[in-house]
C-alpha cells in the first residue's frame, strides 16, 4: 500500500524536539504529511514546551509549502465517554453532545483557524470519535473531508468524504497493492523506536504526499459498510486493550 502520514496534537507548546526530527525525515525525503492543528488547545497533556510566539505563522508557512492542515477539534479536551461512530477510544470532545453545541464549537475552531490565516475543509476528531451530528455540524461549517475510517479508497457517507487511516501497519507494509492509507503519529509521544521505524519507512519508499491523497476520486461507502467499520474499531479497541495488559 501507499502509505500517507498524518500528526495528531499540533500546539504552541507541544513537543518540539521530538516534532523537529520526524519533520527532517519527512523534508528530507519530500513527503508532505497531513497535520491536525489545535485552534484552541486546553488540553494539559500537550502543554510540554513554551509555546511558541511564532507558531500561526509557522502553520501557514507549513501550509504554504504543501502540508495539509486539518482542524483538530477545538480544546482537545474529552467531555464525554462516548466513542461515536468509530469508537477506537471511549472518549471524545463531540461524539452525544447536542447538535447545537457542536456546530458552535465547531465554528469557533474554525474561526480562530481562519483568524490566523489557516484555511481548511478538512476535520481531524480528536480520539477519532464524531457521531452523526458532529457530520451535520462539519457540514454546517463548510467542512467536507474527514481523515479517519478503514477502507482501500477515500469514501463518502452521509455528505462527508473520509481519508482512511490504516487498521494494522504490519499488514499495510506487506500489502504490494497501491492503495492508499494513513500512518498516524503523535508526535509528543513518540519514542526512539518508533523514530526508527519511520526513518526505515521512509527509506522503503512508496510514501504518499497528503494532498494527493485528497486529489483520489472517493468511492460510496453503504450502511453496511459503516456498520462493519464500526465493529472493526471495536475490535481493533478491545485488541488494544489486551495486549495493554500483558
Amino acid at each position: 500500500m501507499r502509505i500517507a502520514i498524518r500528526m495528531d496534537d499540533i500546539t504552541p507548546g507541544m513537543d518540539w524536539e521530538k516534532f523537529g526530527k520526524i519533520k527532517g525525515l519527512l523534508d528530507e525525503a519530500d513527503v508532505l504529511p497531513l497535520i491536525g492543528v489545535v485552534p484552541d488547545c486546553k488540553d494539559p497533556k500537550l502543554a510540554i514546551d513554551p509555546e511558541r510566539t511564532d507558531f500561526w505563522s509557522y502553520v501557514k508557512q507549513l501550509q504554504e509549502k504543501g502540508w495539509t492542515i486539518a482542524m483538530h477539534g477545538l480544546h482537545h479536551v474529552y467531555t464525554t465517554k462516548d466513542g461515536g461512530l468509530f469508537p477506537l477510544n471511549r472518549q471524545s470532545e463531540y461524539a452525544s453532545l447536542p447538535l447545537e453545541a457542536q456546530t458552535s464549537m465547531i465554528r469557533e475552531g474554525k474561526q480562530i483557524l481562519e483568524g490566523h490565516g489557516i484555511h481548511t475543509d478538512l476535520f481531524m476528531a480528536p480520539a477519532h470519535a464524531y457521531d452523526e451530528n458532529t457530520l451535520q455540524a462539519l457540514l454546517a461549517n463548510g467542512f467536507t473531508r474527514m481523515t479517519d475510517g478503514y477502507g482501500r479508497r477515500p469514501y463518502r457517507y452521509r455528505g462527508m468524504t473520509f481519508y482512511p487511516i490504516s487498521f494494522d501497519r504490519g499488514r499495510c507494509l506487506k500489502d504490494p497493492s497501491e492503495d492508499p492509507t494513513t500512518f498516524v503519529i503523535h508526535p509528543n509521544t513518540m519514542t526512539e523506536g518508533e523514530l526508527s521505524f519511520y526513518r526505515d519507512l521512509i527509506k522503503r519508499g512508496n510514501l504518499l504526499n497528503y494532498r494527493d491523497f485528497l486529489s483520489m476520486e472517493p468511492v460510496e461507502r453503504t450502511g453496511a459498510g459503516a456498520l462493519f467499520e464500526h465493529l472493526q474499531a471495536l475490535t481493533k479497541r478491545t485488541l488494544v486493550q489486551v495486549m495493554a495488559k500483558r
